[in-house]
């Protein structure tokens, strides 16, 4: 009978983990939702129509909003803490609109218009809340000021 004095390779605590089962079940659980997603997810199928944007004059007269991502409502470069507040300040501006054409003599043929620069990422409800508030101001023609495509520039055949 031997007996074996110094410490061996087999005894030594291992140092090493075995991933196999690991990537193993990451590749399986990849492909499962590689699989269900599509599934999971309905799309509706919308046809939208075909846009020609063309410039727009701009007149001093005209009301510029943005709607920020955060759904941040700002007339100008002014941030308006809440919907009233916007209410009453495109409420002002008509109203001053339609006294200074008054004291011209001037007839009014148009209003002016609001033009709304909605960032990409804003929910519907706040640009919605947006429109809401300018009707109840009065104004009658409202734009929505995009961007175009980069490269995608087409002139109207018109």
């Amino acid at each position: 009978m031997g007996m074996s004095v110094g410490e061996s390779v087999a005894d030594a605590p291992m140092n090493e983990i075995n991933t196999t089962p690991l990537v193993d079940i990451m590749l399986v659980l990849l492909i499962i939702f590689l699989i269900t997603v599509p599934v999971v997810i309905q799309t509706v199928p919308l046809e939208l129509p075909n846009v020609r944007s063309t410039a727009t004059t701009t007149s001093p007269e005209n009301v510029s909003l943005s709607v920020s991502s955060q759904g941040d409502v700002y007339y100008g470069q002014q941030r308006m803490d809440n919907y009233e507040e916007l209410r009453e300040k495109l409420a002002s501006n008509l109203r001053s609109f339609i006294e200074e054409a008054e004291a011209k003599g001037e007839t009014i043929t148009e209003l002016p218009e609001v033009h709304i620069r909605g960032d990409a990422g804003v929910e519907f409800q706040n640009v919605g809340g947006v429109i809401f508030t300018v009707q109840r101001a009065g104004y009658i023609k409202i734009a929505f000021i995009s961007e175009p495509p980069a490269g995608n520039v087409q002139r109207a055949l018109y």
